[in-house]
């Protein structure tokens, strides 16, 4: 659970920096990296969103702040 969750995490912070890069250079940093393959493209979404997924799940499901009431 611990090692998904990171990876999850891993995955979601990437999105994010690619996202940056695009919205304030305009350089297409997640189209570089994936060689410009739209299908790799829209795979790493998908799996993003999944891991997205997972993050919302696991932050209801289990509560990792309770404890700062």
């Amino acid at each position: 659970m611990k090692l998904s969750a990171t990876v999850c995490l891993i995955n979601l912070v990437v999105l994010g920096i690619c996202g940056g890069v695009r919205a304030f250079s305009g350089f297409d940093l997640l189209g570089f990296l994936c060689f410009g393959s739209v299908v790799a493209m829209r795979a790493f979404l998908g799996i993003c969103f999944v891991s997205a997924l997972f993050c919302l799940y696991a932050l209801i499901a289990f509560r990792p702040f309770r404890w700062l009431r």
